[in-house]
């Protein structure tokens, strides 16, 4: 599998932004793709994630409501809506897959992808 992120951007408070995560060598429709961000001196963090088959969603507490993951199957392609940006999230975003089904409790830790993309800077400031 290979997944490769883009969109990002230097964005000025409150603006929005999309981000977006072709996946290659398999139909979408079998990947669970999350994503995941890391902000200098902090800890790579799940921020959203969309499981296969029954499409559900699964938001971090800092983002929900604010962010959107979605996925075109047709494309190969997941999406992450970004608005109301804040500077508390820049950071460089990373998409990631893994093969079995998510686990809830756990879907936020990296140790739980298998495969990631290159990263994609995303910075909000004025």
């Amino acid at each position: 599998v290979q997944l490769q992120a883009s969109g990002g951007g230097l964005v000025q408070p409150g603006s929005s932004l999309r981000l977006s995560c072709s996946v290659g060598g398999f139909p979408l429709d079998i990947h669970n793709i999350a994503w995941f961000r890391q902000a200098p001196g902090k800890e790579r963090e799940g921020i959203a994630a969309i499981s296969t088959g029954d499409g559900n969603t699964y938001y971090a507490d800092s983002v929900k409501g604010r962010f959107t993951i979605s996925r075109d199957n047709v494309k190969k392609t997941v999406y992450l809506q970004m608005d109301a940006l804040e500077p508390e999230d820049t950071a460089t975003y990373y998409c990631a897959w893994r093969p079995r089904p998510i686990v809830v409790r756990f879907w936020r830790l990296p140790r739980e992808w298998d495969t990631w993309g290159q990263g994609t800077q995303v910075t909000v400031s004025s």
